[in-house]
């Protein structure tokens, strides 16, 4: 598929905009299910290789919409990009952890439980859902460092980019990944260890990392170097690759996407990731 195959297709809307900055990339948009009760939370971080020349949350749309029809309330979150003033580091890290926070203010008044929260990232955004996961880990001198971060129950990353340092073979190319990771100073010699995910192992919540077999974006290879590395590291995670490429992955109707369903789903039971 190309992203015209989805894109022209008629776009569902969210059930409200929300703030929780004071920039107008500092938004997120809620999908309440029509049906009654506790609606379990799914937060979605989209990708675009964190630059909004490239996109933005919107064509996570389609995505949305098909788990708001299964129950699922959906946090859709915007943020500011590499490529926008603020973004970049910490500015895009800090917006991501302040968009998960504020879903907890939101819930009461929506039948959102948050109990279990799972995040779903796509592509850059598979990078930040793992991030977000590892919030709790982050260091007390890092400018990303909350007190206390939204707990995650899983995280389903779909073609994440989860090594800064090393996964520079992707569309995005590698200097992107370096103006995400900011540049080094005497307090902080490390760039990835409060940025990328794989510096930050074990992350100590269930994973699934699933990559398209027919992904040229971002390949496979990428996720199975993670999924090794985290399962060496303690944590528990699983490495799907379904048919199809990096449109296929977010597309409902799709096998990748179905088996992306799934794995929402078996995390919120808390099956174990092998």
């Amino acid at each position: 598929m190309t992203w015209p195959d989805l894109l022209s297709r008629p776009k569902p809307q969210p059930t409200r905009t929300v703030s929780y900055g004071d920039d107008p990339n500092q938004v997120a948009d809620l999908w309440l299910p029509s049906t009654p009760g506790q609606h379990p939370a799914v937060v979605m971080i989209h990708g675009g290789c964190w630059q909004a020349s490239i996109t933005n949350r919107s064509y996570m749309n389609y995505a949305a919409e098909d788990l708001r029809r299964r129950g699922f309330a959906v946090w859709n979150i915007e943020y500011r990009a590499v490529d926008q003033p603020g973004g970049g580091y910490p500015g895009t890290f800090r917006d991501v952890g302040a968009a998960m926070d504020r879903l907890a203010l939101e819930a009461p008044h929506d039948d959102i439980t948050m109990k279990r929260v799972v995040v779903v990232g796509h592509s850059a955004g598979g990078h930040l859902a793992l991030w977000a996961a590892a919030r709790y880990k982050l260091p007390d001198w890092s400018p990303l460092h909350w007190a206390a971060p939204q707990p995650v129950a899983g995280v389903v990353d779909i073609a994440g980019i989860p090594n800064l340092k090393s996964d520079t073979e992707t569309a995005c190319g590698p200097d992107v990944l370096k103006k995400l990771a900011g540049p080094a100073s005497k307090a902080r010699r490390d760039v990835y260890a409060d940025t990328s995910p794989f510096a930050l192992l074990p992350l100590g919540v269930p994973q699934v990392v699933i990559h398209g077999a027919d992904d040229t974006t971002v390949p496979p290879v990428i996720g199975r170097a993670y999924v090794q590395a985290a399962r060496a590291a303690g944590d528990k995670v699983e490495f799907h690759s379904p048919p199809g490429g990096h449109v296929e992955e977010i597309t409902p109707g799709t096998p990748a996407w179905e088996d992306a369903v799934a794995s929402i789903q078996a995390l919120f039971r808390g099956a174990p990731a092998q």
